[in-house]
């Protein structure tokens, strides 16, 4: 097939502008939902006795209801027109989810870090659901609308300038280029955020599997057992299950032993050969449930123990991979197995991905993924920074979205086309997110007077962990 030259490329981008303006990316569009039928649709399947405590994270801002609610803003994307662009995104790119980690060569770099979402889908729905989470954050920690308003065009401006770079690009050149936490303080615009890109690399150096064992397990002098710390941390059999007792006999019958075996069988087969060769000198040793985040309250996250021949740590997290949020309003190629979407787009969008990356199918044929546990991993406490930290934030976020969606599409020279130069594009997203982030306190309230009325049940972390101090 005869390649287009970058001019066809070029005019390809431009003419996406004729299927949807730039101008046009400012509408939230006629949005006619209930979004508690949709989020109660999200939380079908998932541990029933959690979904109380994923409304509970959810209830604590605009911000934490926002970052728990993802398929609202795919479903309102899906209603207002598309550039047509359409690649490999993020599906959840909000501020949260960009953080610190550890390369296979132990270079610190920083990335997007979460690909449940993971789909195909329109560049801009990442961009969007960032931008609108900067103003989100802004209004939740205080800021000024001006301010809000200032950190959107600050990371579009960054998105656009740095996919013009790309667009010169060679592959390999792009397939390469990382984000390293060497190279954010050497571009940081004041001493301060040198300062904090150097705090950043001194505590990712001690969030190690080695730190994470004296912490979260005890030796009995025969194997290394996690400790309950419910409801985050619990065993599925023991004594402080979230499970149902329904759900507990199925295991039980099942044999969970058994069950733990195909999975991981699954899972190395999923692996490169080295990888599988590295991983066989582990040996399990114990295997916990645990809760995660905010949106992934309540699907099925295991944290496997494993040691090496000189007792040394590993900790693998498997995680419940449910269908996109983006998939099921914008037509995504059919694919057999969530795990194995959420691997590969993670692998096309990071710039360097986890050596234990993999998937299997679990238990009643459910679908996960693989990952380390912590690893040198971190994530950016935003409360904590003044204006000047998150302009700075905002500007790294948008060269990382914009590194990402090069990299996983090879249409950097199309997307640059569409943007063009000046700030067009910016504007109306800054309008967008403003008017996006009005919506998400409407629905917030919602929200609170459902859970207030008892429509849904909400409980927070120190409510349910006091279930079981009684």
């Amino acid at each position: 097939m005869k390649a287009s030259t970058i001019a066809e490329r070029e005019a390809r981008g431009r003419a996406a502008r004729d299927h949807s303006k730039r101008s046009s990316h400012r509408a939230v569009g006629e949005l006619h939902r209930d979004p508690i039928e949709l989020l109660k649709q999200s939380s079908a399947e998932r541990v029933e006795r959690l979904a109380p405590l994923r409304y509970g994270r959810m209830a604590v801002s605009p911000f934490t209801f926002f970052r728990g609610s993802a398929i609202l803003q795919a479903h309102d994307l899906s209603k207002v027109h598309d550039t047509g662009l359409s690649m490999p995104i993020c599906g959840d790119g909000h501020l949260m989810n960009f953080g610190g980690f550890a390369t296979p060569e132990r270079q610190l770099i920083f990335d997007l870090n979460d690909f449940d979402e993971v789909a195909i889908g329109p560049f801009e729905w990442d961009l969007k659901r960032l931008c609108a989470s900067l103003v989100v954050a802004a209004r939740h920690m205080r800021l000024s609308r001006g301010t809000a308003e200032s950190l959107v065009m600050t990371a579009v401006r960054s998105y656009r300038d740095r996919i013009a770079q790309y667009a010169q690009f060679g592959a390999l050149e792009l397939w390469y280029d990382r984000i390293t936490f060497d190279r954010m303080a050497e571009i940081a615009l004041t001493p301060e955020g040198r300062r904090a890109v150097r705090r950043g690399m001194e505590k990712a150096a001690s969030r190690t599997h080695e730190n994470l064992l004296e912490k979260m397990a005890s030796f009995d002098g025969n194997r290394w057992k996690i400790h309950d710390a419910p409801p985050a941390l619990f065993h599925i059999l023991g004594a402080n299950t979230l499970f149902t007792a329904e759900e507990t006999e199925t295991y039980r019958t099942g044999n969970v032993d058994k069950m733990v075996e195909q999975v991981w069988n699954e899972y190395r087969k999923s692996l490169a050969h080295d990888r599988r060769e590295l991983l066989d000198h582990f040996t399990r040793q114990d295997i916990v449930f645990k809760v995660v985040g905010v949106g992934s309250v309540g699907t099925r996250c295991l944290v496997v123990l494993l040691v090496d021949h000189m007792g040394k740590p590993l900790f693998l997290q498997l995680k419940e991979a449910r269908p996109s949020v983006i998939a099921q309003f914008y037509k995504s190629p059919a694919l057999k197995h969530q795990g194995e979407r959420v691997v590969q787009g993670q692998r096309m969008l990071q710039a360097a991905s986890d050596v234990f990356l993999g998937w299997g199918t679990g238990p009643l044929g459910r679908h996960f993924y693989f990952r380390q546990l912590r690893d040198m991993k971190l994530s950016a406490n935003i409360e904590l920074f003044d204006s000047e930290l998150l302009d700075g934030y905002a500007r790294l976020c948008g060269w990382i979205m914009a590194r990402a969606h090069a990299k996983a599409s090879g249409q950097a020279i199309e997307i640059s086309s569409y943007i063009g130069r000046g700030d067009q594009f910016a504007e109306a997203l800054a309008g967008y997110a403003s008017a996006y982030a009005d919506q998400v306190e409407r629905d917030y309230d919602v929200f609170m007077k459902a859970c207030r009325s008892g429509k849904l049940e909400a409980r927070t972390d120190e409510d349910m962990a006091a279930d079981f101090s009684m």
